[in-house]
């Protein structure tokens, strides 16, 4: 109720891609179906959007001994692989990718397209994490195994051809909230996230319990009306009262005037977590972290899985990836 008519402002690309998604997976946000099946239809749906893109020189998959067992990482590596970066003496500067999807959605082929052209566009390795999804695992899981792959690449990155010095996050969605999660861990429970230099967020949720954008928001066409951001908010944590007391899920509790990472903000002008992006953005720009801040019109949320059809999607990952290339002196 009272709620905005997006489908008749988005623009014609958008409507497009929603045209594709209709055609591709049916109404693959709705929850009523379950999270098995949405799953399900969630990596049917990717499928499409996931082919093509860049080559890489090499893309491998690995474990890393966690907390809570191991964590299968998949590595990417854009221009040399491991062994010729060995034989160079050379290491890169890696991205530690948290995929979206609500905690309870996605894996490492869901996402594999942006991941590549992460790699492409910024030079860097790129190790995208397939954490525990809830309701298998609860809060605060995901962050604890994100934080864990970035702690062991900054201690072992040279085996991986990575400087383990030279890290930095990414994530769209779910995956955002993660980044600047698993950094906030890091900086408080891992001794310092020193290394850490640069967070790239794409339209996350980073912990307002309330907003205009989730009021005026949300519909059948993202899966984001209050009723379903509070089954996906159900499904991650035993008890949903700790996400708005944890400072790793209430990631506004945290001080973010101190020893923050360089962040890239990109936010969807129809999305209902709009407003936790501005926030960000606003605290950030009060305190003079150094950041950048984006609001690409006319999309909804998730916009950058759509590369193949989407102006927007491609100028996001650019310009995240020219951010990356200035923190990082590339």
């Amino acid at each position: 109720m009272n709620k905005i008519d997006v489908l008749s402002k988005i623009n014609e690309g958008m409507r497009a891609v929603l045209a594709k998604e209709d055609e591709l997976a049916g109404n693959a946000n709705d929850t009523s179906a379950g999270f098995e099946q949405m799953r399900l239809n969630y990596t049917a749906g990717r499928a499409y959007w996931v082919e093509g893109g860049p080559e890489m020189a090499e893309k491998a998959d690995c474990k890393v001994e966690g907390p809570h067992g191991d964590i299968p990482v998949r590595l990417y590596y854009p221009v040399k692989d491991r062994a010729s970066l060995a034989n160079d003496g050379e290491t890169l500067p890696a991205i530690v990718y948290a995929h979206g999807g609500g905690f309870v959605l996605g894996n490492l082929d869901t996402h594999d397209r942006i991941c590549r052209v992460l790699a492409s566009k910024t030079g860097a390795a790129v190790a995208a994490v397939d954490y525990r999804l809830s309701p298998e695992a609860k809060f605060p899981v995901a962050v604890q195994e994100v934080a864990c792959v970035a702690k062991h690449l900054h201690e072992q990155g040279e085996a991986y051809g990575i400087d383990g010095n030279r890290l930095s996050f990414a994530g769209d969605s779910g995956g955002a909230h993660l980044s600047l999660a698993a950094t906030m861990y890091l900086r408080e429970e891992l001794g310092g996230s020193d290394y850490v230099k640069c967070l790239l967020l794409f339209y996350g949720w980073y912990g307002l319990k309330d907003s205009a954008s989730q009021r005026l928001l949300g519909g059948p066409w993202d899966g984001l009306t209050e009723a379903e951001w509070q089954w996906y908010k159900e499904l991650y944590a035993e008890d949903t009262a700790e996400l708005e007391t944890s400072p790793y899920a209430n990631l506004f509790l945290n001080d973010l005037t101190r020893d923050m990472p360089s962040c890239y903000i990109a936010a969807a002008e129809y999305d209902p977590l709009k407003d936790d992006s501005t926030a960000l953005a606003t605290i950030l720009e009060e305190y003079g972290i150094p950041h950048r801040f984006e609001m690409f019109e006319g999309v909804i949320h998730a916009f950058l899985h759509y590369t193949k059809m989407l102006d927007e999607a491609n100028l996001a990952l650019e310009h995240g990836a020219e951010h990356f290339r200035q923190q990082m002196g590339c």
